[in-house]
């Protein structure tokens, strides 16, 4: 079974709700590397610098700043070389999204609880940007 789309959890409802010792069974984020490049060189070396800014608040999953991260990498090494560019990752993932898991098979109605108790089991991480 695949992860949902991000459009589930594209815009933040409510207060945040970070990992902590209540909020416990929350898996690791897929993102771990938020430097890449020549790290370094202090980045008034570099003849220009660019932004990723978002126009609206919303919540940006630890999936989708990895897959961000791996494409910007990618394109940077093959574009400018290896030890010409640096890039950082600013939001860190640290809000913690749920899922009510449903089942969706042949006898599903005998065997799930529906919307009862349905505040959801943690599911992975999203940055609030």
């Amino acid at each position: 079974m695949g992860r949902r789309p991000a459009k589930c959890y594209r815009y933040s409802k409510g207060k945040a709700w970070p990992k902590s010792r209540f909020v416990r069974g929350v898996p690791d984020p897929k993102i771990r590397i938020f430097d890449c490049g020549k790290k370094k060189i202090p980045c008034e070396e570099f003849p220009a610098a660019a932004h990723m800014v978002s126009d609206e608040r919303q919540q940006v999953t630890c999936e989708s700043l990895e897959a961000a991260r791996i494409a910007a990498n990618k394109y940077m090494i093959t574009n400018a070389g290896r030890d010409f560019f640096h890039i950082r990752i600013r939001p860190h993932p640290f809000n913690v999204i749920r899922i009510n898991k449903t089942l969706s098979c042949a006898g599903a109605d005998r065997l799930s609880t529906g919307m009862r108790g349905a505040f959801g089991k943690p599911y992975g991480t999203a940055a609030r940007v």
